[in-house]
Parts: structure tokens; C-alpha cells; sequence
């Protein structure tokens, strides 16, 4: 790996793929939303030079949210998207079809009755209020099969679980469950304040931490193409569990954390299946961060920007 084209640089994963890159003496040309509007079909043509000299492609750009997100913007969810990813492919077949692309779905676009393993991703319904950019990344899977088998295009196709870490987001946009407990946790020791969190506690998740899941990506890169792959931490706990732990690390009484049932709180459970990736990787890989450790870095991150977070 030489040169390689980041979309969605300035997002959660970009910012830690970016840095991963640079410090291997890697080049990247970098876009996002503020530099390069891929939904502008011309965008890329007029901001990107000498296509021919990538040999990776990381696309990462998309225009969605934690939360409720996807719910209450499914139209201009699937316009937006629809047309971010169909530039990208146009752009990679005419300008640049010898990088190899890498991009992501999403654990969200299977369905809620299938077991979560990459053979039935296109099968059945996705999860009704994710609807939208549930579809929009199978299409975008359809679309680089479609590239691969017409032009003989390399692809990597990654699904991976909840990813956490340090340098999150600091924007007014909805976060992902670890760092609302995280956030709301941290306020309650700080000002004394009740906690109170969203379902009764028993909806249960899992988490990579986002350094990892680059090591994994990277590796899996080496041997891999023209392949869907899962990728999440093999072991799934209760948001009671992570908020026990969270509490322990804050000094906060766990037993005075209060439960809202009739908060939205997504699907039930959301855990990937593995098997392939643990078949297509080294089998002697470990990730190199625990989960006590990957929380208490997030807890450091968020205290150390507390102004941000927690004013």
C-alpha cells in the first residue's frame, strides 16, 4: 500500500485510519463533506489528480446518525446516500478501476429474524426504522459486485460492530450508546445528578475498539478480496453490564441508575457473527485492548474534553 484515497476523513474512522496510514509512510488524499460534496457528480474530477496512482480506496463517507436518526430521516437519507455511493462507484470504474476499494455496511441491514453472519445479509426485511441506510449499503455491496464481476474490480466489503474509542465526534450530532452511558455516567458522579437510561438495560451489545478493528481491517486487506466480512468483538454484554463497568471507573453508585422502558432503544440484541473473519485471519490475533481498557481510554478522552461533553 502506497497511495490511497480516504471519503469520510474527518469522521470517527477516518480521523484513526488516517493517522494508522501516515505513520506508516503511506500518502493519503483526504476528503470530506467541507472539501470534496460527493454528492456533486462532478466533485471528484475537479478535486482529485492523477487517479491512477492509488492503489487503496477507502470509502467511508456517509450521511447518517446514531440514534433516531434513521427513523426520522429515511427519505433524504436514501437521496443523500444514493448519490454519494453511486459517484464514488462511477468515479473508482472510470478514473481509478486498479485501487482496490474498501468500504462498509452495516450490522443494521439484516434483518432482525436471521442470524447475523454475512450469507444471509440480503435476506429479508432490515429493521424497519433503519430501513433506508439499511438499503442503501446493500446496494452499495450489489454495486461493487456488480463492478467486480463486469470489470474485474477488487473489493473488501466490511461489516463491523459498534466501534468506540477516543476523538468521537464533538459535533451536536446523536451519539452511539457508549458515550451517552459514558457522558451521562461522568455527569452524574461530577454534579450529583440521577442517571437515567433509555430500555430497562437488558438490550445487549458489543463493541471493537476502533484502533483494533483497523489492525484487523488492514490485515484481512493482505489476503482478502471480492469478500463480505464481519467483523465485531466476539463477545457481547447487557448495557447494564457496560454501564456497571463505567460506573466502577467513575466512582459512581451503579444501584442509583434509573431505567426509562419507554425510550426507544433499537433491536433487542445486535451481535455479529465472526466465524468467517476468525477463519480468514491469523488465528493467533488477539486484540490488543481489553474492554476495561478501551472504556477507561474513552473515559479519559471524554474527561480530558469536558467542556464539550459534560457542561
Amino acid at each position: 500500500m502506497k497511495k490511497v484515497l480516504v471519503s469520510g476523513s474527518s469522521g470517527f474512522l477516518g480521523k484513526h485510519l488516517i493517522t494508522h496510514l501516515n505513520k506508516k509512510g503511506i500518502e493519503t488524499i483526504t476528503l470530506n463533506s467541507k472539501n470534496c460534496d460527493l454528492t456533486n457528480d462532478h466533485a471528484l474530477r475537479t478535486f482529485v489528480h492523477n487517479p491512477e496512482s492509488f492503489d487503496h480506496i477507502f470509502h467511508l463517507a456517509a450521511w447518517t446518525q446514531a440514534g433516531t436518526f434513521c427513523d426520522t430521516h429515511r427519505g433524504i437519507q436514501w437521496v443523500v446516500n444514493q448519490q454519494i455511493n453511486t459517484n464514488m462507484l462511477s468515479w473508482w470504474q472510470q478514473n481509478a478501476p486498479q485501487a482496490k476499494m474498501i468500504t462498509f455496511g452495516t450490522s443494521v441491514s439484516y434483518a432482525s429474524e436471521n442470524d447475523l453472519i454475512e450469507s444471509k445479509y440480503m435476506d429479508g426485511q432490515p429493521y424497519d426504522k433503519f430501513y433506508s441506510y439499511a438499503m442503501c449499503k446493500r446496494m452499495l455491496l450489489v454495486g461493487l459486485e456488480c463492478l467486480q464481476r463486469q470489470y474485474g474490480m477488487n473489493y473488501l466489503y466490511l461489516i463491523p460492530s459498534t466501534l468506540y474509542g477516543a476523538d468521537y465526534h464533538t459535533d451536536d450530532r446523536q451519539a452511539h450508546f457508549i458515550y451517552d452511558l459514558v457522558r451521562k455516567i461522568i455527569r452524574g458522579k461530577m454534579y450529583e445528578e440521577p442517571v437515567e437510561l433509555w430500555g430497562d438495560g437488558e438490550q445487549r451489545r458489543e463493541l471493537v475498539y476502533v484502533e483494533d478493528f483497523i489492525d484487523i481491517m488492514l490485515t484481512l486487506n493482505q489476503t482478502v478480496s471480492n469478500e463480505i466480512v464481519n467483523i465485531g468483538g466476539g463477545m457481547d454484554f447487557s448495557i447494564k453490564e457496560f454501564a456497571k463497568i463505567i460506573c466502577d471507573r467513575v466512582g459512581y453508585d451503579f444501584n442509583r441508575i434509573q431505567y426509562d422502558t419507554t425510550q426507544y432503544v433499537g433491536a433487542k440484541s445486535k451481535i455479529l457473527n465472526i466465524e468467517k473473519y476468525r477463519s480468514l485471519i491469523d488465528a493467533s490475533y488477539v486484540s490488543a485492548t481489553s474492554l476495561d481498557n478501551g472504556i477507561q481510554k474513552t473515559i479519559d478522552w471524554m474527561m480530558e474534553n469536558k467542556n464539550r461533553f459534560l457542561s
